[in-house]
C-alpha cells in the first residue's frame, strides 16, 4: 500500500498543473506505472513529500527561488511518533501540494553524523527527537515559532498559512478549508439529525453554512433526513435551526436508526467533480455551490483542479466515484 501510495507524490507542480514525467507516460490504463527508485527507497517517516536533503543545497534553492525553506528535523529510521507523522500529516495530500509549492522542503536526520548533525547545530535542534518542523528565510531566520507538535497536522498547516501571511502571499481557499476541518475534527464535532422533504437539497443547505463539516443523507424512521456533524465553537445547534427553520427542515429528537442514502453529495454527484478526492469540508461546500448553478473551482487546489482536467481529457478512463471517502490518500492515489 505504502508503494501505491507514494505515487499520489510523482505529481510534480509545475504552473498550476500536474505533469508525469516522459518516463512513466507510455503506460496502459491497466498497467501499474513504474515507481522512481528515489520515491521507493524514501523512508515512510519523510512521508510523501519530495525533500531535499542538504540544507546548503535548499539554501542556494530558496535563494534561487525566492521561496522559504521548510525543514523537518528527523528521526530515521524512528519511533512510532515519527513513522506516524510521516503517514498522515506528511502524506496528507494538500499538506504535501502546499509544501511543494510554497517552499524548498529540506529534511535533516536527526540522528546521523556528517551535514546532519553540523544542521542540528546551526539550528540548536536536539538528536534523537520526535519530528519537528521550522520555516525559515534563506538566512535561517524563523518565519512561524518552531512547530514541534507532531500530533496536531492543524500546527503544519497553520505554520504554512502564517508564513504565507507573513510574506505577503494570497492563502488558498483549500487550505482555509483544510485548517477549518483538522482544527474542527481535533476539538471534537457534535452531530444532530435533521428531517425534510428532501435530503440533497437539505445537504446542499447545510452543506454551506460555516462551522458545518461534515453531511450525510439518509433514513430514519421512514424519514428523509441529514445527519450534520459540526464545529460548535462555530455554530450551535440551535443557529442550525434558525437558519433553515424556512426550508421546512426540523431536529430529529435522536441521532440513532440512520441508514445512509445510496448517493450522497447528490449535486456533485451529478458531476465530474466526484471523481476528484476532497475532503469532507470541501465536498461540502462544492456540493453547495454545485446545487446553485455556481463552479466549485475556486475551494480546489490547483493539483485538484488537473486532476479533473485529466479526468475530462479522459472521458473513457475507468474511475472511482471519490465522494465520501474516508482514505484521501488512497482516493488519490487512484485517481492520479
Amino acid at each position: 500500500m505504502l508503494r501505491l501510495l507514494s505515487f499520489a507524490a510523482l505529481a510534480t507542480l509545475v504552473t498550476g498543473a500536474i505533469f508525469i514525467t516522459s518516463a512513466h507516460m507510455q503506460v496502459s490504463e491497466n498497467e501499474s506505472p513504474a515507481i522512481p527508485a528515489d520515491m521507493q527507497e524514501q523512508p515512510e517517516e519523510l512521508g510523501l513529500v519530495h525533500w531535499l536533503r542538504d540544507l546548503d543545497a535548499g539554501q542556494a534553492e530558496a535563494q534561487k527561488t525566492g521561496k522559504p525553506l521548510l525543514i523537518l528535523f528527523q528521526e530515521v529510521p524512528g519511533c512510532s511518533n515519527c513513522t506516524r507523522y510521516g503517514n498522515s500529516t506528511l502524506s496528507h495530500p494538500l499538506i504535501v501540494e502546499a509544501i511543494e509549492t510554497f517552499f524548498v522542503p529540506v529534511c535533516i536526520y536527526n540522528n546521523k553524523g556528517g551535514k546532519d548533525a553540523s544542521a542540528l547545530k546551526t539550528f540548536n535542534e536536539p538528536a534523537w527527537n520526535n519530528p519537528v518542523v521550522r520555516i525559515v528565510r534563506t538566512d535561517y531566520e524563523d518565519l512561524v515559532p518552531r512547530i514541534s507538535n507532531f500530533s496536531s497536522p492543524a500546527q503544519l498547516v497553520r505554520g504554512i498559512q502564517s508564513t504565507l501571511q507573513t510574506t505577503g502571499k494570497t492563502i488558498p481557499k483549500y487550505l482555509d478549508l483544510l485548517l477549518e476541518e483538522l482544527l474542527a475534527r481535533e476539538a471534537g464535532l457534535e452531530t444532530v439529525t435533521f428531517s425534510m422533504y428532501c435530503f440533497w437539497s437539505g445537504e446542499g443547505t447545510f452543506g454551506s453554512i460555516p462551522g458545518v463539516i461534515e453531511t450525510e443523507p439518509g433514513f430514519q424512521d421512514g424519514k428523509e433526513v441529514v445527519k450534520v456533524q459540526f464545529n460548535p465553537a462555530v455554530v450551535k445547534k440551535a443557529d442550525l435551526e434558525a437558519l433553515t427553520q424556512p426550508k421546512g427542515i426540523k431536529s430529529c429528537a435522536w441521532n440513532g436508526g440512520f441508514s445512509s442514502d445510496r448517493e450522497p453529495k447528490y449535486y456533485l454527484a451529478q458531476t465530474d467533480y466526484k471523481y476528484v478526492p476532497m475532503t469532507s469540508l470541501q465536498a461540502c461546500r462544492a456540493n453547495s455551490l454545485v446545487g446553485k448553478n455556481q463552479s466549485p473551482d475556486d475551494i480546489l487546489s490547483p493539483r485538484q483542479i488537473s486532476i479533473l482536467e485529466n479526468i475530462r481529457q479522459n472521458p473513457k478512463r475507468k474511475l472511482k466515484n471519490a465522494i465520501g471517502t474516508r482514505d484521501l490518500k488512497k482516493a488519490w492515489a487512484e485517481a492520479t
